[in-house]
């Protein structure tokens, strides 16, 4: 009885996670959809910034290129800092759900 409760916390953990990775994965497929699109459409095609944040583990590497970098490099700084809280809140939810 104890395994099938056990099984069942693990298999709706696992399904928050695919859920949330999959929104995810559209949200960062969208957003390079639509640089691409703005950057093409640009009357000012040299004129264009891009910014973003590469994760190795829990270290983040923050880029951006352009006239407007320095605004860009800021709120991928804050996306990278929301991330990591959202990580640990998500694993500690994921270890209460695993330990009752």
């Amino acid at each position: 009885m104890a395994e099938h409760i056990e099984e069942e916390a693990e298999a709706k953990w696992f399904k928050r996670f695919l859920t949330l990775f999959l929104i995810s994965l559209i949200m960062i497929a969208a957003g390079v959809i639509i640089m691409a699109a703005a950057a093409a459409l640009s009357p000012e095609a040299g004129a264009s910034s891009f910014g973003g944040v590469i994760f190795i583990w829990f270290f983040p590497i923050v880029f951006g290129v352009g006239p407007e970098a320095h605004w860009l490099i800021l709120f991928a700084i804050i996306l990278a800092i929301l991330g990591l809280i959202m990580l640990i809140v998500t694993r500690r939810m994921a270890e209460r759900t695993l330990q009752s």
